[in-house]
């Protein structure tokens, strides 16, 4: 099928976003569809300090949806893990590719794993569900904000600012920055960010013709893990920015979930997992939020939300 004039892509400029807007590009342009990239500087891209602190939310995508709803762009390519669980009225989620590797790691110029890191050793991440995981099981180390697209933060580690650094798994694959990773941290280690390692093709929602154009890049699977993902974040009110981590997927044809919340200290952690079929991901996603609730979890979220937060 060939498009009649380019999709106008609207996408961040980072190298990362291009990656994944270029990839998506490729995938349209195997199947005759012509793409034109629009880059559009979100206020994510423009400020320097932690962004929970200026709140957080859509602080990436927003000005890359207001293109969308103004007619500026045909379809947005959103990193999952940065978009808001609140619907927007006029747009919708045509496409959820393939996800890559959905979790965090560990890097270090020096050290082969977190268990090894010496006592009152820097660790940088940006994000506090990393921050408050590491700290409840090595609550000797000095966890300490970074900032910055992937190579600033690869450098400031060369660089001696600290002895390891966390980031997601997915990012560092796509920019071909693989081998830097020291340790992929599993599931009972740290649980990722709810949507990490997806991305979130987002157009019109009266734009059929796009949406027919994105439908053959959908992938059940990863929709349905991401949907339970997104759903459970949503009924707990956590946004992008509170401790709270998630792990949806499918093993011979069961959709399971865990999520995971946080004190700011890490030292106290809620747990809950549930299963189900796939088309039951959204009430799955309930389900688990509902377990959570029930052990706490609004109000450990609300204590953090008098805090500084910090972005994934």
């Amino acid at each position: 099928m060939t498009s009649v004039a380019p999709l106008r892509l609207g996408t961040r400029d980072s190298p990362l976003a291009r990656w994944q807007s270029e990839w998506v590009a490729a995938q349209l342009s195997e199947r005759g569809i012509d793409v034109a990239m629009v880059p559009i500087t979100t206020r994510g891209d423009t400020l320097s300090g932690p962004l929970g602190a200026v709140g957080g939310q859509g602080l990436f995508t927003k000005k890359i949806q207001q293109a969308l709803l103004a007619g500026k762009v045909d379809l947005a390519v959103h990193s999952l893990k940065d978009l808001p669980t609140d619907h927007v009225p006029g747009l919708t989620l045509a496409a959820v590719p393939p996800r890559a590797g959905m979790f965090d790691v560990l890097v270090s110029n020096n050290w082969n794993c977190f268990e090894q890191l010496p006592t009152d050793s820097v660790v940088g991440t940006g994000s506090l569900r990393r921050r408050t995981q590491l700290l409840r099981l090595r609550p000797d180390v000095q966890v300490r904000e970074i900032r910055g697209n992937v190579d600033t933060r690869l450098r400031k580690l060369d660089d001696g600012q600290f002895d390891a650094i966390l980031l997601a798994e997915a990012g560092l694959v796509r920019l071909g920055l693989g081998s830097r990773i020291t340790q992929r941290l599993m599931p009972e280690i740290m649980l990722p960010a709810v949507g990490q390692g997806a991305l979130g093709l987002e157009t019109r929602s009266d734009d059929a013709t796009v949406r027919e154009l994105l439908d053959p890049l959908d992938h059940r699977e990863t929709r349905a893990a991401v949907t339970a993902e997104r759903q459970m974040l949503a009924t707990l009110r956590g946004g992008c920015l509170a401790p709270v981590g998630a792990w949806g997927r499918v093993e011979q044809s069961v959709l399971s979930l865990d999520g995971v919340v946080l004190s700011e200290d890490g030292q106290q952690r809620l747990f809950a997992s549930h299963d189900t079929a796939l088309e039951g991901a959204s009430d799955l996603g309930q389900q688990v939020a509902d377990d959570l609730i029930s052990q706490g979890a609004s109000e450990l979220i609300a204590s953090v939300r008098s805090t500084p937060q910090q972005r994934e």
